[in-house]
């Protein structure tokens, strides 16, 4: 795309964003990464689709992973290419392609330079999901067809799809991660379809966890309480969800994204070898609360 067709507030916005993920990236050569005590996964490697920028959940459980030891592939979308390149100095030595969940011919090449470059691997990190912004408020029941489709490909399908492509590079006893909201449990205002998405996705988990177990392979999914992310900034009323569930759980307070990369540390390591096929919460108590 040309420059000239770029909104002029996002061009800004990107050159702030390198100046900053650049300072970052010489921060963390100089005083290394946070160090996951516990947690040695030298030697391992996994893939992590899902990075949008500094701020995606993806983005951070990459950061912990790689922080432990563990050698990155990330896929990302071309869209997005500006803001995911400045973030991979912080990543030892990482694999890094643009790919896109719904593009065939995109997954088949990435999976095989991943194969190429690392030979087998052994986590698979899914931290994707899209719904049309129209669809993220309003009545569910004005969902149309091809939103609702969109939705369940992108947001459940997906999973089955990067499994399958994984498993013949996947060592045994390896762990699949994707990430999940309450919104597939409980009505969420403006969560809609994505809820209904989500559903399906922690029912695919389940099956996918049969489907692996026989190689070891664990898996599970996260589902993290309301998160600032590019990806959350498309629901309605998002500050609202924010602070009703800071109000409403047990430790008064929100998550955030290196929570959900602590566990997800956690979830891929052999401290959590006979957890699969599990929904695990961390959202600071809001789920087990009836009002």
């Amino acid at each position: 795309m040309a420059d000239n067709k770029i909104p002029l507030k996002f061009r800004l916005y990107t050159a702030k964003y390198k100046t900053k993920m650049f300072f970052k990236s010489v921060k963390s050569k100089l005083i290394g990464g946070k160090k996951m005590e516990g947690f040695n996964l030298k030697g391992k490697k996994a893939i992590v689709f899902g990075i949008a920028n500094d701020q995606s959940i993806a983005w951070h459980i990459a950061k912990g992973l790689n922080d432990a030891g563990c050698q990155i592939a990330v896929a990302y979308q071309e869209r997005v290419e500006q803001l995911v390149k400045p973030l991979l100095g912080m990543l030892n030595n990482p694999l890094a392609e643009k790919c896109d969940v719904v593009d065939d011919v995109l997954l088949t090449e990435f999976f095989g330079k991943v194969e190429k470059e690392f030979g087998k691997v052994d986590f698979l990190i899914h931290s994707i999901a899209f719904a049309k912004k129209e669809h993220l408020q309003g009545k569910y029941y004005d969902t149309d067809r091809r939103g609702y489709q969109v939705a369940q490909e992108v947001s459940s399908y997906s999973l089955a799809e990067l499994t399958r492509r994984v498993m013949p590079i996947m060592n045994d006893n390896g762990s699949i991660l994707a990430m999940t909201y309450y919104g597939s449990e409980k009505v969420a205002p403006n969560y809609n379809v994505m809820g209904v998405a989500k559903a399906a996705l922690e029912a695919s988990v389940r099956y996918l966890a049969n489907d692996t177990g026989e190689k070891g392979i664990r898996v599970n999914a996260i589902s993290a309480g309301p998160i600032k992310t590019l990806a959350a900034s498309g629901i309605g009323d998002f500050q609202k969800m924010l602070d009703y569930a800071k109000e409403k759980a047990p430790l008064k307070r929100n998550v955030d994204a290196d929570d959900v990369a602590n566990l997800a540390v956690f979830l891929c390591s052999d401290m959590s070898k006979n957890i699969t096929g599990q929904v695990i919460y961390v959202d600071a108590g809001y789920c087990i609360m009836a009002v």
